[in-house]
């Protein structure tokens, strides 16, 4: 079963990575297929997804789930509140039954070069290298971020989100907590100016970050 890592954050959140190795068939046995997915490796995506829901709470209602005008999904009574990521072979899900969750996972690689523009201010641009973060790795940093900021919209979830000027990094570094995680300090400042705490973590190339609030 290759349940790839698993966090449980407290009594009442919990996150996980699945690496999809399966096809269909294991996944339809407990996830119902309701909505036409043609892609074939998207269809296994939104399948692992939902999978993963039941594995982090065994009593999860797949068949409530709903899909807003936003195309976040969603449980009509927010028994759980939750987060779905997919990111090639690999798909991402945190569960709570108590806060407002996001997560996101995302492969490093040249193609954040191309848009970091539209998702970093001036001034994080001219922070977010300055020697800060010794390990060199400057994709993966982009990354980070652009994961940051995906996840503090879907935690949002409402759309409409600019990720420049709603989402932004309020303290130029990157702190490892002194354990598995790091944590980066973000304002969402669409409605007001409130202050979250990023967690992420780095598996090579690949980035997972989330929050709940």
């Amino acid at each position: 079963m290759p349940l790839f890592y698993q966090h449980n954050i407290n009594e009442s959140t919990r996150l996980a990575i699945w690496h999809i190795e399966e096809d269909e068939s294991f996944f339809l046995k407990r996830v119902p297929l309701k909505r036409d997915v043609s892609h074939p490796q998207k269809r296994l995506q939104h399948l692992a997804g939902r999978y993963l829901l039941t594995e982090l709470f065994r009593d999860f209602p797949l068949s409530e789930i709903l899909i807003a005008d936003t195309r976040k999904p969603y449980l009509p009574d927010e028994k759980y509140h939750f987060s779905i990521s997919h990111c090639g072979f690999f798909a991402a899900a945190i569960v709570s039954s108590r806060y407002r969750v996001g997560i996101d996972v995302e492969h490093a690689g040249p193609g954040i070069e191309r848009i970091r523009e539209k998702f970093l201010s001036r001034k994080e641009l001219a922070v977010a290298f300055n020697g800060l973060d010794r390990s060199g790795h400057r994709l993966r940093q982009l990354t980070l971020l652009w994961s940051a900021k995906e996840s503090v919209f879907k935690w949002y979830s409402l759309g409409s989100v600019n990720f420049r000027d709603h989402i932004q990094w309020v303290e130029p570094y990157f702190l490892r907590a002194g354990g598995e995680f790091g944590q980066l300090s973000f304002a969402f400042r669409k409605e007001g100016d409130q202050a979250l705490v990023i967690h992420y973590k780095l598996f090579s190339d690949l980035v997972m970050s989330f929050v709940y609030s």
